[in-house]
């Protein structure tokens, strides 16, 4: 590979799309209702000739390294946390997202499980506590395991002793309002085959979410105010 390529187009090295098109179906399929088949029938319209199978596989392959990106540029988030669970269907079976946000409404962390448990709950908050630090305050809903989750993780030393944990429906419509944004945008994908498709297609989901709260600050990058949508991600890609 050519290192003195800018990273988007080393990234997409070899490939038989230009990158462009790549990026664009990727953020479409994240940003609005829309299928695979429904992107493959706006590409014909352009000219391109591509399989939804084809497309799910960018969406698979390079999400994850979007998301890396943009993470650089992600605003730190607060100290309180309200936490919640909500259901995603994978297979034709129940499995479980896990998310939290702060008092601002920007997103803390989420988790796709595949159990709702205390195992699963210390590991979404485990995740969540390494990236940005234990919270002094947490909002949970009335489930026992999570609960639980958080009294092992106290006595482990991960939260500290005196941060206070609340259950509180008002205080947790916050981060349900979330859940329901991303549910929405589920709803048209025609179901989840494979649990890691799943977890990758939410990912995406979410960093929409989070650029619609404003969640990242990217004035350190060359793109002015009101710069339309592809060149602030050629510009997150690039730097």
């Amino acid at each position: 590979m050519n290192q003195s390529l800018p990273y988007a187009s080393s990234l997409f090295h070899g490939r038989h799309f230009d990158r462009t098109i790549i990026i664009l179906c990727i953020r479409w399929y994240i940003t609005y209702k829309l299928s695979y088949r429904d992107l493959v029938e706006m590409m014909a319209e352009r000219g391109v000739d591509v399989s939804h199978t084809t497309i799910l596989r960018w969406v698979q392959r390079f999400m994850p390294e979007f998301e890396k990106r943009w993470s650089r540029y992600a605003r730190p988030v607060g100290t309180s946390w309200r936490v919640d669970e909500t259901y995603i269907k994978v297979r034709g079976r129940w499995t479980y997202l896990y998310r939290a946000v702060d008092r601002q409404a920007l997103t803390v962390d989420f988790r796709l499980s595949e159990h709702r448990d205390i195992a699963a709950a210390k590991q979404f908050f485990t995740g969540a506590i390494e990236r940005h630090g234990a919270p002094e305050r947490i909002t949970l809903d009335g489930y026992p395991a999570t609960h639980s989750a958080v009294a092992e993780l106290k006595k482990s030393g991960m939260l500290r002793p005196q941060m206070k944990v609340w259950t509180s429906k008002y205080l947790n419509n916050l981060v349900e309002q979330g859940h329901r944004r991303v549910k929405q945008r589920i709803y048209p994908m025609l179901g989840f085959k494979k649990f890691d498709n799943a977890a990758t297609a939410i990912s995406g989901i979410e960093l929409v979410q989070k650029m619609r709260k404003r969640h990242f600050d990217i004035s350190a990058l060359t793109v002015g105010e009101g710069t339309i949508v592809p060149h602030i991600w050629k510009a997150v890609l690039d730097a």
